[in-house]
């Protein structure tokens, strides 16, 4: 479960540099990207459309990732027994990594479907702390 907490705060990290890079990307200039690197980034250029679906999907794993924790901590803590919950953070993850691209894409109904995948993982790692309420 550590190693899986830990993949999934590496996760958080790569998707929080993602909707930068994007706006970077989009300068035309070589001198403004540098400037923009480095900047205080009072006057940032607009943010394209995929940049602002990057920009969506941080804040909804910025959502997800403290129930996540929670739950994985929680899992450790009392020693649940059993593969579930390991399956179920296992699932989480995995739909988590699909789900930046999935959003990215635009493509009709395949962000919520991936979604959904990663609140199954959420529910596995929760039911068997169920058994110690």
């Amino acid at each position: 479960m550590v190693l899986l907490i830990l993949l999934v705060l590496a996760l958080f990290v790569i998707q929080t540099v993602i909707p930068g890079l994007i706006r970077n990307l989009g300068s035309h200039h070589q001198l403004n990207r540098f400037q923009l690197l480095l900047g205080s980034r009072d006057n940032l250029p607009p943010q394209t459309t995929v940049g602002a679906r990057a920009d969506r999907a941080l804040a909804n794993l910025q959502e997800a990732l403290p129930v996540f924790l929670a739950l994985a901590l929680l899992n450790l803590i009392v020693q649940t027994v059993g593969d579930m919950a390991v399956t179920g953070a296992t699932i989480f993850l995995v739909a988590r990594i699909l789900y930046l691209p999935a959003y990215l894409s635009g493509i009709f109904a395949l962000r919520s479907l991936v979604w959904g995948a990663s609140l199954v993982g959420l529910v596995m790692m929760l039911l068997p702390l169920l058994d110690r309420i």
